[in-house]
C-alpha cells in the first residue's frame, strides 16, 4: 500500500512563470521521504539524524517530468518501496494533481554512518516496515 500526502504548490515552489521550478520538486520529494520515515517507518530525521548518527542520502535519482504544476494546485504524491537491499532501498513515487500524472521518480536510498560515511545494514526495526509495503521485492544487494 502506497503512503500518500498531499503537498499544495505554493509561491516558493515556483518559477516566474508560476509553475514548480523543477528542483523544488527534488524539495517536496524529499519531505514526502522524511513524512514517510517518521509516518510509516517510526524513526525520523531527528532520531536518524541525531540520536542515532545515521542518515539516508540519495544515491541514484531518476526523475520524469510529465507536465507541469502551476502556483496554488494540490499535488498528491504516492511513495511506493520498490526493493530492499542489505543497505539500500529503491523507492517510486509519483505527483499527481486530480488525475493528471505531473512526475515519476525513482530514486534509491543507503542508510550510512553519519560520523564515516560508510553503509550501514538496514536495522530489523525498519526493515520489517519496508517489507510490509514490498514483500514480493527484497533483494540480497
Amino acid at each position: 500500500m502506497p503512503f500518500t500526502t498531499l503537498r499544495k504548490v505554493r509561491f516558493q515552489h515556483c518559477d516566474p512563470a508560476g509553475i514548480v521550478f523543477y528542483p523544488r520538486y527534488f524539495e517536496l520529494l524529499n519531505s514526502v521521504v522524511e513524512d514517510w520515515f517518521a509516518e510509516v517507518v517510526g524513526h525520523d530525521f531527528s532520531e536518524l539524524h541525531v540520536a542515532s548518527r545515521t542518515g539516508v542520502p540519495t544515491a541514484s535519482l531518476a526523475t520524469d517530468f510529465h507536465a507541469p504544476s502551476r502556483l496554488g494546485e494540490t499535488l498528491r504524491f504516492e511513495l511506493t518501496v520498490r526493493s530492499v537491499g542489505r543497505t539500500s532501498l529503491a523507492l517510486r513515487m509519483t505527483a499527481r494533481c486530480g488525475d493528471q500524472p505531473r512526475l515519476t521518480c525513482d530514486s534509491t536510498l543507503v542508510l550510512i554512518d553519519l560520523d564515516s560515511g560508510r553503509p550501514l545494514p538496514w536495522p530489523d526495526a525498519m526493515r520489517r516496515h519496508f517489507v510490509i509495503d514490498c514483500p514480493e521485492g527484497l533483494s540480497d544487494e
